[in-house]
């Protein structure tokens, strides 16, 4: 989710801290596995400590975070900070307490009848060790998010953040370091040859955020050693905003989302498709709304800095392409190119073939494509990839479930956007170009355990009948378990 972490490109500086070797890698993998070994099932009170730890850590530590954080983006809200990523890891940890115990039980299974009075239980059992590659965009959340729910399934634990994110990164060791034993968890540095060395690390599951193009490459490094992966991607997220919607209401909702962060999030929307009668109302309404949000743009704290001057190019170059392309550009405020803020704008008539929709944008820019009827729509969906969100806003419910049932995406809000990620009840992924695997609450847990199944089989079991000699009495046996087993 999903911002592009060069893991195989060109290296970059080494953050502050101390950066790790292919020697380093290998032996704290080989010193978390000698642990797991002789703590294979650590029981609920263990794991209760290490997430209260982990609270604790949050507690104290989170102002240097976001310091930190500020620090590696040039500008980066305090606001958002607290809000997308410790209130999210905060209330993940509270849910993951509260569940914890159910989701650690042995679960009685159903037992068909031709193997009664034998019976099936599954017996949720910890991997070994997980490994954990985070992106930049929210570099708390998603190093944080996933350790946890490995931590809770019994797990031990090494994360691998980005080093475009240098402060942060030395942070995170740095507490991480105080709060837990490196056989427990820890924290890992370098540039993008490290990140190439840790994906290849034989982990008993693997979980990468960023890119799809690096993602393939995470893929192959880690089926080497047939080790399992969760990838979560990314994608062009689609708005539809139907006919129906509430328009005002429905612009307010798109630009909060598509401007958190400065659009640099997995799941921001990435287009949003109108229907052509609607494009001047969208248009004023979007406005009205990047006004309200954000006031006196230029020396507004509440707007976060591109993270680096090569994302700001690249935000810069695709705006260029389209203008020149035929596109319409509709600035919505000054961009300060000293502070790396580029201004919300709008992109009206955009071309398929244009860089801004064919990629992932990560900023925010907003293309506004029409549609003359609703199947015109789905279709426009349909073309591309499947996107990691998809957002409808409208009250059509006929219409709106035409949508859900022909259009395949990783999650979908309703009304708004972002919102299916931070419920804990619900699993958090993407599918196809936009990822596999999910986490988050009990789909976490699951994710990082092997789910055992244990069948008991009882002293007077009648599958005794289909031992040899077979005979006669086999072949009824059979024909019975054929029509009734």
């Amino acid at each position: 989710m999903t911002a592009s972490l060069p893991l195989f490109g060109a290296t970059s500086a080494s953050p502050a801290g101390l950066s790790a070797s292919a020697d380093d890698l290998h032996a704290l993998l080989e010193q978390q596995q000698a642990a797991h070994r002789a703590d294979p099932l650590p029981p609920l009170r263990q794991r209760l400590e290490r997430l209260d730890r982990l609270q604790r850590m949050l507690d104290h530590t989170s102002q240097t975070f976001i310091d930190a954080i500020s620090a590696d983006f040039g500008h980066r809200s305090a606001h958002e900070t607290r809000m997308a990523e410790i209130l999210v890891v905060e209330l993940e940890l509270r849910h993951t307490r509260k569940h914890l115990g159910r989701w650690m039980k042995a679960r009685r299974m159903p037992t068909a009848m031709s193997y009664l009075p034998g019976s099936n239980r599954l017996m949720p059992q910890p991997l070994g060790v997980v490994g954990v590659v985070s992106p930049w965009n929210y570099p708390l959340q998603l190093a944080l998010a996933p350790a946890l729910g490995a931590l809770a399934a019994g797990n031990r634990v090494m994360i691998k953040p980005s080093e475009l994110t240098p402060r942060f990164s030395a942070e995170l060791q740095q507490a991480i370091g105080k709060y837990f034993a490196a056989n427990e968890m820890t924290v890992v540095l370098g540039d993008a040859e490290v990140g190439k060395a840790f994906v290849q690390l034989p982990f008993d599951h693997l979980l990468f955020t960023g890119s799809t193009a690096v993602g393939r490459q995470v893929a192959k490094a880690a089926a080497r050693n047939l080790t399992p992966v969760t990838l979560e991607l990314g994608g062009k997220s689609p708005a539809l905003i139907d006919l129906s919607a509430d328009m005002g209401l429905s612009a307010e909702r798109i630009a909060t989302s598509k401007l958190l962060n400065a659009g640099q999030t997995c799941v921001a929307p990435d287009y949003v498709l109108v229907h052509r009668s609607q494009q001047d109302a969208f248009v004023e309404a979007y406005t009205q709304a990047v006004r309200k949000l954000y006031p006196a743009f230029g020396d507004n704290p509440d707007y976060s800095s591109i993270i680096s001057q090569k994302h700001f190019g690249r935000l810069v170059g695709m705006l260029e392409q389209a203008h020149q392309g035929g596109a319409q550009i509709v600035p919505l405020g000054d961009t300060d190119m000293a502070q790396r803020k580029l201004a919300p704008c709008l992109v009206l008539q955009p071309q398929p073939d244009m860089q801004l929709m064919q990629e992932e944008i990560f900023g925010p820019i907003l293309p506004v494509v029409v549609y003359d009827n609703a199947e015109q729509a789905i279709e426009l969906i349909r073309q591309g990839d499947h996107p990691l969100a998809l957002y409808w806003f409208g009250n059509d419910h006929h219409a709106r479930d035409k949508v859900l049932e022909q259009t395949i995406s990783g999650g979908v809000t309703i009304n708004d956007c972002l919102y299916h990620l931070t419920q804990q009840s619900q699993p958090f992924g993407g599918v196809g170009a936009s990822g596999m695997g999910a986490y988050h609450g009990e789909w976490g847990f699951n994710t990082f355990s092997k789910l055992k199944p244990v069948f008991t089989q009882s002293r007077h079991s009648g599958t005794r009948w289909l031992q040899p000699p077979y005979g006669e009495r086999f072949e009824k046996l059979m024909r019975l378990l054929k029509r009734y087993g």
